[in-house]
């Protein structure tokens, strides 16, 4: 009989891991911490080839980067007067968020539908008749931060707002009275000054397309008014849209954002201000994870333009867009969907001017890269007026360039370019554009494109698409009345729902001829 031992499979099994754990753990205490050597002890024999396992440091932090940038952020609070109409509690998931001024409006609209107070004659919060509203004193507060040593600071425009004061709280304990220099409602951007009689300390901008997702980041500013307050995190994503303004291009970070923390810097680990914080998803009214931040690229350049002129100049090209799905693409013979598929050009504008035509797409612009009409319209808005830009086009299969001498964005007129695409009349899932901006694939009869609005796109799934609207449809008339603009067609379709009508009728204008269609409106809100 053999006195070796025997093993059963499970003992063998227990055998090997024991080992194995042993190995490992053996392993792990004696890897010197910087050398990766193992150690040995006496009558202890080195393998051959040694485990060792790489050095797992901890996060460096971020407390010399926040001492660093720290005196240059600041605590914005304001004061004004709240009309009498507008006593409602804002939702504290709204506050400080480019939505509150919506609410707030929304709150006026409704209050003279209030039921009439049958004991006083008035109406539930209004004051004694022949008295004046008296309304309240409000009160807010945000964030921001300083980028010239004279004294200015950048903020939000939802921060300041009408305010009828506002006051500027120092890193080191000083509260100035603060004037606005200038406001952008189109990104939601401000510009303050202090004097401070001496030079303040400043932040230096960053670049925000330098940025990539996962990057860190990190958010200072004044939470729920508890004064400066640092939380990091990562670039969770971008180029979000969140339909704050029409030139929406949001950092969207994880980095804690909360009400107050409006206006402040976002940084990146060298220290840079990437971005701008300005709004916050938060369904529960607390943070979630997901905060905006406009990004340093279009915030360099409309603060510079505040401080310059306390007005933003923005460029202008003076046509329509759309974006360029499969079909049209085959259609049009394009390599690919990207680009901005010109759909009309404004007489006498710098495109006219210039030689774009409809059916060019526009695929780049100064050596970037556009991929879709936002990109576009975001890109022009951001050159000087009277620059010349060189855009890239692709025209009859072929690529070309064009020199365009950029013209000057009167606002509020030429809006509908700045939009992704054209004018949306609620939500039928219809976009419009002037007639005369015909798309280049238009189906209309010869003379039509003069008159009524045109369709420049259809949303899949939409009301106007289970009714059988499609690009490229004249709409003549909209509820009863002609219509020569997108804005009349709006017009039509809100009028229609003041008055409770269950839909809307539409007369098109096709190569088959006139026909009248309706888009119900009932559950539309």
């Amino acid at each position: 009989m053999s006195n070796t031992p025997k093993t059963t499979p499970r003992s063998r099994t227990m055998l090997a891991a024991g080992l194995l754990s042993l190995a490992l753990g053996t392993s792990a205490l004696t890897v010197l911490p910087f050398t990766g050597q193992a150690q040995t002890t006496p009558g202890q024999t080195t393998p051959d080839t040694a485990i060792t396992l790489p050095r797992q440091a901890g996060p460096v932090g971020f407390a010399d980067l926040a001492a660093r940038v720290a005196p240059a952020v600041v605590r914005v609070s304001v004061t004004g007067q709240a009309p009498a109409a507008a006593v409602a509690e804002i939702p504290p998931e709204l506050r400080g968020t480019p939505l509150e001024p919506f609410f707030r409006r929304f709150q006026e609209q409704q209050r003279p539908g209030a039921r009439p107070d049958a004991r006083q004659g008035q109406r539930p919060g209004q004051p004694p008749q022949g008295q004046p509203p008296q309304g309240r004193a409000r009160m807010g507060q945000g964030s921001g931060f300083i980028i010239d040593a004279a004294g200015y600071i950048v903020t939000n425009n939802h921060v300041v707002g009408d305010a009828a004061s506002v006051r500027v709280e120092l890193a080191d304990g000083r509260e100035l009275p603060a004037r606005v220099v200038g406001r952008d409602q189109q990104t939601d951007l401000a510009l303050l000054k202090v004097e401070a009689g001496s030079p303040l300390p400043t932040l230096v901008w960053g670049d925000s397309d330098a940025t990539r997702v996962g990057d860190w980041v990190v958010a200072m500013g004044n939470p729920f008014g508890l004064g400066g307050s640092v939380t990091a995190g990562i670039v969770s994503a971008r180029g979000r849209q969140i339909g704050a303004g029409p030139y929406d291009d949001f950092i969207q970070t994880d980095a804690p954002i909360n009400p107050g923390n409006s206006g402040g810097p976002l940084f990146n680990g060298n220290g840079e201000v990437v971005g701008i914080n300005t709004a916050i998803y938060a369904p529960g009214g607390g943070n979630v994870g997901i905060g905006f931040a406009v990004p340093s690229r279009m915030a360099r350049n409309v603060i510079a333009d505040l401080q310059r002129d306390g007005v933003v100049a923005r460029g202008w090209l003076g046509v329509a867009m759309q974006p360029i799905d499969a079909e049209l693409a085959a259609a049009l013979g394009l390599p690919n969907q990207r680009g901005a598929l010109v759909a009309g050009v404004e007489p006498n504008s710098p495109a006219a001017r210039a030689g774009l035509r409809p059916g060019d797409v526009v695929v780049g612009l100064q050596g970037r890269e556009i991929a879709t009409p936002r990109e576009l319209a975001i890109a022009v808005a951001e050159l000087e007026p009277e620059s010349r830009a060189t855009f890239a086009l692709l025209r009859d299969g072929a690529r070309t360039e064009q020199a365009v001498t950029i013209g000057l964005r009167e606002q509020p007129q030429q809006q509908a370019e700045a939009q992704t695409e054209a004018e949306r009349p609620d939500s039928l899932g219809l976009r419009l554009a002037p007639a005369q901006r015909a798309l280049p694939n238009s189906k209309a009869p010869a003379g039509a494109e003069a008159q009524g609005v045109q369709v420049a796109g259809v949303d899949p799934g939409s009301v106007a698409a289970t009714r059988g609207v499609r690009p490229g449809d004249i709409i003549l008339r909209a509820g009863g009345r002609e219509v020569s603009s997108p804005r009349d067609v709006m017009e039509a379709v809100a009028a229609a729902r003041r008055e409770g009508r269950p839909a809307i009728a539409l007369q098109l204008s096709r190569e088959s001829g006139n026909a009248f269609v309706a888009l119900p409106l009932a559950g539309q809100g």
